[in-house]
């Protein structure tokens, strides 16, 4: 889907751009909760609400009675018997509150998808092109959400958190989410390309190539978060002295390590992050002369993006991981692909050309010289 190319122009309508400002705008909400969402991890809120309620939930405790019930349900479960024995209820409250408010800002998106998406279907607004994805992006929307309360029930019983595996397809579905918003609406509010190139087409093989390396580092990411493994190694370049970490592959199956082991998790995240950025400057320096300079100008953001991300991600590590930066390393992974999303088709829809318009040549002509003669002055 990221890969379609028209093969006819297409100048968008007044129906289309509406559409496209909306997907535009609904963008940047999952841009938002996806900040949340890692704010929620990092700071370990996410079991504080042990029931799922899609209605009723809305509602949040009102009353001491009602926040000691919620207190004792939270008590029930294995994260608190183990590691927050001690906690008092005001403690609980701050937690508690994290986790609310990325369930209510998660209610609120979906509302601003469903209400519009209604009024353009109803209106038949919505332009045949978008049907498609937005009805995808609906279904989506559908899944995260069961996904999301999937990935909570995961750190309910026996374990201490939530599984790393569900948190990894959480955040890198969120990213699905938001990649297919902005492909939509970058293709309603921009003319496409009559027909791709060659050159045209083996740039977007290579930025293809980017996108899917910067979802697997993100996903990557995800691991890290899961396991904690930010907390230890919090050097940089080498770890514990070693370019490879110590125990590398110590679990068995061998393939565990990538998922489990945690100095294994930490240094493939390096490596995929380092390899991304890498790409990064590669396309810029073979891109940054493009005769289009609106392509030209969203690999100038790639790169400055993934500049921005890969000095985030060291920050994080040397600092211990605190969480307004882990916060923005997440948010920095997004940017990142959004970047890329749109120096994809930029490329795939190149600005129009506008060749200047010469001044008109003087006539020569004899009758030409005899009309101006005769409106000289006398």
């Amino acid at each position: 889907m990221l890969g379609t190319m028209h093969t006819a122009a297409e100048a968008p309508t007044e129906d289309a751009r509406r559409v496209g400002r909306w997907l535009a705008a609904f963008a940047v909400l999952i841009f938002a909760i996806i900040l949340v969402g890692g704010a929620t991890r990092l700071t370990e809120s996410g079991l504080s609400i042990t029931e799922w309620k899609p209605v009723s939930g809305v509602i949040p405790p009102l009353g001491e009675a009602a926040w000691q019930a919620e207190f004792a349900k939270y008590q029930r479960i294995p994260q608190y018997e183990r590691l927050n024995a001690d906690m008092t209820l005001g403690a609980f409250k701050r937690i508690y509150l994290w986790e609310y408010g990325h369930r209510l800002i998660a209610r609120l998106v979906g509302l601003a998808f469903v209400l519009p998406l209604a009024w353009f279907t109803l209106r038949r607004r919505m332009p045949q092109r978008a049907r498609r994805p937005v009805h995808v992006l609906l279904v989506l929307l559908l899944l995260q959400a069961a996904m999301g309360w999937w990935m909570v029930r995961s750190g309910l019983s026996v374990r201490t958190e939530v599984s790393q595996y569900r948190l990894a397809l959480h955040l890198t579905s969120a990213l699905v989410i938001l990649a297919l918003t902005i492909r939509t609406a970058a293709g309603l509010l921009e003319p496409r390309r009559s027909g791709p190139s060659a050159s045209a087409a083996r740039r977007s093989r290579a930025l293809v190539a980017l996108l899917t390396l910067v979802f697997v580092t993100a996903g990557s990411g995800a691991l890290v978060a899961g396991l904690r493994a930010g907390k230890m190694y919090n050097t940089f370049p080498l770890m514990a002295g070693r370019v490879v970490p110590p125990a590398y592959g110590q679990l068995v199956p061998w393939w565990r390590n990538h998922f489990e082991n945690q100095g294994a998790v930490q240094f493939n995240h390096r490596v995929l992050a380092t390899s991304t950025f890498a790409l990064c400057l590669a396309l810029w320096a073979a891109f940054r002369g493009s005769a289009d300079r609106r392509f030209a100008t969203r690999m100038h953001l790639v790169l400055a993006v993934a500049t921005l991300q890969l000095v985030l991600g060291i920050a994080t590590l040397l600092l211990g991981v605190p969480i307004a930066l882990g916060v923005a390393h997440q948010g920095g992974a997004a940017l990142l692909m959004t970047a890329v999303l749109l120096a994809l088709h930029a490329n795939e829809s190149p600005a129009p050309h506008r060749t200047p318009i010469a001044p008109a040549a003087p006539d020569r002509s004899p009758a030409a010289a005899d009309v101006r003669l005769t409106e000289s002055p006398s």
